[in-house]
């Protein structure tokens, strides 16, 4: 039911025609219902934690790792284009696998990492680490990033993949698809050409 009937115990009429065949013209006056106000919190909070144990907690498990499990670590590209003061962002990437050194807590783990990672603080949330399984035929290969202490790094872009023209109420922008060096073509990200233009001067050549 609607908030209004479950405080008044009636449905809500309009402004306009408070009365009712039968009733006086007299609007109703708005009285704090406390223990009713009470009664439909606890309710909604039992709904509330009734579809989470009968959804989400069985879809979805406490993530749990051992001394010694080799994980990647996520870190977080950033692109040099400036949206309202702030830096857009790209999909994460996972860096690694490195070895688990030992247990914080319930939901940190302190991580071996290497001499380039020095300037990290080597212990992290559970919530930035991802499972590695060994398997014989892996071969890890990847480019190194210059990862800085709060595990961000540069992004650059490679090539401009497309372009389209939009037209606002008062000018047109001009947008272009952009690849980055370390995301796939379809992780491309639109930008505005003139702050591609001023950043990134080479990738629209000699014109």
């Amino acid at each position: 039911m609607a908030p209004y009937e479950a405080l008044y115990g009636r449905k809500c009429r309009s402004p306009v025609h408070w009365d009712e065949v039968g009733e006086k013209t007299n609007r109703p006056r708005v009285v704090q219902q406390i223990a009713v106000v009470e009664k439909i919190r606890q309710r909604m909070k039992i709904a509330r934690e009734s579809v989470k144990r009968a959804i989400f907690d069985k879809r979805r498990k406490p993530l749990e790792f051992s001394i010694g499990d080799m994980i990647f670590i996520k870190v977080a590209p950033m692109k040099g284009v400036m949206r309202f003061g702030k830096k857009g962002k790209l999909n994460p990437r996972y860096i690694g696998p490195f070895e688990i050194l030992e247990r914080i807590g319930s939901l940190a783990y302190r991580i071996a990492l290497p001499p380039a990672l020095s300037g990290v603080h080597n212990v992290f949330h559970v919530s930035m680490l991802k499972m590695y399984i060994p398997d014989q035929s892996h071969i890890l290969s990847y480019k190194s990033l210059n990862i800085r202490d709060n595990l961000t790094y540069e992004e650059t872009p490679v090539r401009i993949v497309d372009k389209i023209e939009k037209e606002l109420r008062r000018k047109k922008v001009v947008l272009v698809k952009v690849q980055w060096r370390n995301h796939t073509i379809e992780e491309a990200t639109w930008e505005h050409e003139d702050e591609m233009r001023v950043l990134y001067p080479q990738l629209f050549g000699k014109q």
